[in-house]
């Protein structure tokens, strides 16, 4: 046994790290974007996805993606209900890890990337219609997907990276959700006004914050290796964050405080599948790449089009992750995470990239809009018009975010 108790130590706290970009991070952060009128049904949709996800990775979502090849497609089911694994069991993908421990972080991966994608339907989505959405999403989009990039299947033995996430988790998300947006419609208004930017504020911090683990934590132990994604993440995330707020600065007058934080999590998506290979330039670049071209995503291009994707998530997750898998094959070096890119005389790196974004970007567009449409045969995906103006947390939930005050 290779059992490492320092790298255990590491990837367990990179565990709770992750856990908490989701819960509260990731529901906090959309929660502060929504209207109030249906804030905690935003936050629901978070907190519910990533606890159904998890429990469709223990059952068989773990075992899909990490489990013995089948056909370069999807792993077998030998790990189903995680049977046969004992508590000191090393795993096969890094065999310095428990393997419970393995499949706890990998989990935390699992649920948040289904989790990202409500941002882009709050506010007309059935809570009922999300949970199954979330479950199929999970079955038929990410657990076959992280096997071909991380489980052993077709991606990787092409010889396609992404180190922490940007095509598995960022490009799924971000594709998912614009589909999603697309044949959900438009919401009724859908010009809106923040419920409360300071939980934004916290939000983005608490994602920022636990990105520590989502980037470090893919290095599989305490290394130069999990230093380096670290230090460069950060670099990235306030890059992204000064260069969205010097575009709208320069561009409309104003350097808005929902801007930085929106270029902050750009940076942090576009670094993602690069923070293992890259150096502090690269780290730079990238932040200031990502921060402008998600910029141009979500202030031109969504406009131009039209489609109501609530919270962004294709113009920051969806276009920071296949553009973070793109420059990776341009800035990564050798001497950082064994892969090297143009920059170090390799362009060979390019091919099994752009394979990568588009193979998985028609089969996550596919399959979602396949989802999408039979829980719409089933149970019908929006909310009647009245409960959508009136807001979900009351019509669904039956709460409210600020109740009145008792009268005397």
């Amino acid at each position: 046994m290779n059992i490492n108790p320092a790298d255990n130590v590491w990837i367990l706290v990179s565990t709770a790290l992750v856990l908490l970009m989701s819960i509260p991070g990731l529901a906090v952060f959309y929660g502060g974007l929504t209207r109030t009128r249906s804030v905690l049904n935003t936050i629901m949709m978070v907190f519910s996805a990533f606890g159904v996800v998890s429990l469709i990775w223990i059952i068989y979502g773990y075992s899909l993606s990490f489990g013995s090849d089948v056909g370069g497609m999807i792993g077998s089911l030998e790990y189903f209900l995680l049977q046969g694994i004992n508590l000191t069991d090393p795993a096969p993908p890094s065999d310095n890890l428990y393997h419970y421990l393995f499949i706890f972080f990998q989990m935390t991966f699992a649920a948040i990337t289904v989790a990202l994608m409500a941002g882009a339907f709050i506010e007309r989505m059935k809570f009922s219609a999300w949970l199954l959405v979330a479950v199929l999403w999970g079955t038929f989009v990410y657990f076959p997907v992280a096997h071909w990039i991380w489980g052993g299947g077709w991606l990787s033995n092409l010889g396609t990276v992404d180190f922490a996430g940007g095509l598995v988790v960022h490009e799924t998300s971000g594709l998912g959700a614009l589909v999603g947006a697309l044949l959900l419609g438009k919401r009724k208004e859908p010009i809106m006004l923040p419920a409360n930017l300071a939980l934004v504020a916290i939000g983005t911090g608490l994602l920022w914050f636990g990105w520590f683990g989502f980037n470090g934590g893919s290095a599989l132990g305490i290394s130069q290796v999990a230093v380096s994604a670290a230090f460069v993440t950060t670099i990235a995330a306030f890059m992204g964050g000064l260069t969205w707020m010097f575009a709208e600065w320069i561009l409309f007058k104003k350097p808005t405080s929902l801007g930085m934080f929106t270029g902050i999590i750009a940076g942090l998506a576009t670094i993602t599948p690069a923070s293992g290979f890259v150096d502090i330039v690269g780290g730079l670049i990238i932040g200031i790449l990502g921060g402008l071209i998600c910029f141009v995503a979500v202030v031109y291009v969504k406009n131009r089009f039209g489609y109501d994707d609530s919270l962004d998530v294709f113009g920051v997750h969806g276009v920071g992750g296949m553009l973070g898998a793109l420059l990776l094959a341009v800035f990564a070096k050798p001497e950082i995470g064994e892969v090297a890119g143009v920059i170090s005389g390799n362009f060979s790196q390019i091919l099994p990239q752009i394979i990568g974004i588009i193979s998985v970007g028609i089969y996550t567009v596919a399959l979602t809009f396949v989802i999408f449409k039979v829980v719409d045969a089933v149970i019908g995906l929006r909310v009647s018009k009245d409960e959508e103006i009136e807001g979900l947390d009351e019509n669904i939930h039956g709460e409210r975010m600020m109740n009145e005050p008792i009268k005397f």
